[in-house]
C-alpha cells in the first residue's frame, strides 16, 4: 500500500510540475521585462531573454527548469537577484517552525478533547465543547486573526505585538511573543474540525463490536478504551491530521500576510505582487511536495496502526 502511495505520490508532483510551469508561462507578464523595468530597451529584454533561455520553445524550458529543480537550483529571485534557495532557506525555516507549534498544540489537544467528550457522550462538557467546535468552524480563518489582534494587540489589553516582523538573522524561537499570535490564530482554526473527527472515531469505536464484547468479559473501563477503541480510533483521525499539517504549511498564506510573519505565505505574496516568477513556481513545489509527504507519512502510520492492511501489503 505505501508503495503504491509513493509512486501515486511521484505521479502527482509531476503533474503538479506541468500545471505550474503551464500556469506560469501564460501569465501576461514578461519576467525579463520585469527584471530590467518599464525603462529597458528592446535590444536588453532580448538579450536577457535569450541568456535566461525564454527564447526557447516551451518543453524545452521546461525540461531545463525541472532538471535544475531536481538539482536544487531553481534560478535567481527576479526582484533581489539572488539564488531562491538563497531566499526561501530562511522563509521555510520560520514557516516549519510556525507549523511544528501550532500542530504541536492543535492535535494533542484535539485528540485529548475528542476522546474525553467521546467517553463522556452528551454529557454538559460535550455539549459545550461541540458547541463551541461548531461556531469555530464558521468563522474564517482572517476573521479569527483579526479577533486575537483587537483582543490581545490594540485594545485594552496590549500584551502581544500586533505585527510578527522577525529579524532575517534572527528565528522565531528567539522572539516568542511575536510567534504566538499567529500559532494561536492556527491552532484555533484547526483544533474544532480535529477535534469533531476524533470525537466521532471514537463514539463509532465505542459502539463496535468488539468493544461491547471487551466490555462484556468484565475488563475495566480504562483498558477498553485504550487497548480497543483508541486504536482504532486514531486512524480516521490521523488522516484528518495530515490534511491539517498540510494546510498549516500551504494553507497559512492569510494568517502570515495578516501578521507579516515571514514564511512561505508572506513570500508568496510577495512574489506574486513582484510577478517573481522563479519564486512563484518554487514555492508552489515546495507546497505541493509538503502535502504528497504529509499524506505519505499518514498512509505509513495507517499501516502501523492497522494489521490487517499490513497483511495486504505483504
Amino acid at each position: 500500500m505505501v508503495l503504491v502511495r509513493l509512486a501515486a505520490g511521484v505521479a502527482v508532483m509531476a503533474a503538479v510540475l506541468v500545471v505550474v510551469f503551464l500556469a506560469t508561462q501564460a501569465l501576461p507578464s514578461d519576467p525579463a521585462e520585469a527584471m530590467l523595468g518599464r525603462d529597458a530597451t528592446p535590444d536588453r529584454v532580448a538579450a536577457l531573454r535569450v541568456e535566461l533561455g525564454l527564447d526557447e520553445p516551451a518543453w524545452q524550458q521546461f525540461r531545463d527548469w525541472t532538471w535544475n529543480l531536481v538539482r536544487g537550483n531553481p534560478g535567481d529571485s527576479i526582484s533581489s537577484g539572488r539564488p531562491v534557495l538563497e531566499e526561501l532557506a530562511p522563509r521555510l525555516r520560520n514557516s516549519l517552525v510556525l507549523l511544528l507549534c501550532a500542530a504541536g498544540i492543535a492535535i494533542p489537544l484535539s485528540f485529548l478533547l475528542g476522546i474525553v467528550t467521546a467517553a463522556r457522550q452528551r454529557g454538559h462538557l460535550d455539549r459545550a465543547l461541540l458547541t463551541l467546535a461548531l461556531g469555530l468552524s464558521a468563522v474564517p480563518e482572517f476573521v479569527i486573526g483579526v479577533g486575537l489582534l483587537l483582543l490581545l494587540s490594540t485594545g485594552p489589553v496590549q500584551v502581544l505585538p500586533a505585527v510578527s516582523m522577525i529579524p532575517a538573522d534572527s528565528t522565531p524561537l528567539a522572539h516568542l511573543d511575536k510567534l504566538l499570535l499567529p500559532v494561536l490564530t492556527l491552532t484555533i482554526a484547526t483544533v474544532p474540525y480535529l477535534y469533531r473527527m476524533m470525537r466521532a472515531s471514537m463514539i463509532e469505536a465505542l459502539a463496535s463490536d468488539y468493544v461491547q464484547t471487551a466490555r462484556l468479559k468484565g475488563l475495566p473501563p480504562g483498558l477498553v478504551l485504550r487497548r480497543h477503541a483508541l486504536r482504532n480510533a486514531l486512524v480516521p483521525s490521523i488522516q484528518a491530521s495530515a490534511l491539517v499539517m498540510s494546510y498549516l504549511l500551504s494553507g497559512a498564506v492569510v494568517t502570515e500576510f495578516l501578521f507579516r510573519y515571514p514564511g512561505l505565505g508572506t513570500a508568496l505574496s510577495d512574489a506574486v505582487s513582484n510577478r517573481d516568477l522563479p519564486m512563484i513556481q518554487t514555492i508552489t513545489v515546495i507546497f505541493a511536495a509538503g502535502v504528497v509527504l504529509m499524506n505519505l507519512i499518514a498512509d505509513v502510520l495507517t499501516v502501523t496502526l492497522t494489521p490487517r492492511l499490513r497483511g495486504a501489503g505483504r
